[in-house]
């Protein structure tokens, strides 16, 4: 598993994780499941569980897709490197 630490958001990218270009961010009790999209952005992933809890605050959501956004080169690498 790799880890990388930006703005209060833990993203990790977990080995022999389900397909789909993609990172789990972490930010207090909040985990979103963010989408790295060939076209250089993000978004929540596809999924029904993409955020955790389901009552996360909105506030909470946007600030782990603002954080994936800035970082998403560094991203996309971390996920490339270990899933290629």
């Amino acid at each position: 598993m790799v880890t990388i630490h930006a703005r209060g958001v833990h993203f990790r990218v977990y080995p022999q994780d389900h397909g789909g270009r993609h990172v789990h961010g972490l930010y207090g009790d909040v985990a979103v499941i963010v989408s790295l999209r060939e076209d250089g952005t993000v978004a929540l992933a596809d999924r029904k569980d993409c955020v955790r809890p389901g009552n996360a605050k909105r506030s909470d959501v946007r600030w782990v897709l603002e954080t994936a956004a800035e970082q998403f080169e560094l991203l996309v690498a971390a996920w490339e490197a270990m899933h290629t």
